[in-house]
């Protein structure tokens, strides 16, 4: 099985480990975290040095937001496929978020289970 890398982007460090924990979950097997950021720069950083296939990212953040790495991303991993997880819940922001290359939303606060599902999905 091939082992796929998940970024977690997030200004909350208790989201990051929530996601990171969650992605262990057996539903995910082949899916490893292999980075965690706590804000757009550090997410395109670490998007250049471990080239993840998957990435959650949170849509508020400091120096820069989620829509600016959103398109920054496309550009340094454009197949990579990116679930928003945001507390944002107005249907503009998350349709603002697809068109800038995320593949799927989930609102926060999550259950576990939507998160696994949310992730089962960006997976296919």
């Amino acid at each position: 099985m091939k082992i796929r890398g998940l970024m977690v982007v997030d200004d909350s460090m208790v989201f990051r480990n929530r996601i990171s924990r969650l992605a262990t979950d057996q539903r995910l097997a082949g899916v490893k975290v292999v980075a965690l950021a706590e804000d757009g720069m550090q997410a395109i950083a670490q998007a250049k040095l471990h080239k993840p296939d998957f990435v959650t990212m949170d849509l508020t953040m400091p120096t820069m937001d989620g829509p600016a790495c959103l398109e920054a991303l496309r550009t340094v991993l454009p197949d990579a496929r990116v679930l928003v997880v945001s507390a944002l819940s107005d249907r503009a922001t998350a349709l603002k978020a697809m068109t800038k290359g995320a593949h799927g939303f989930l609102l926060k606060p999550f259950s576990d289970e939507q998160l696994v599902e949310s992730l089962q999905e960006l997976m296919v």
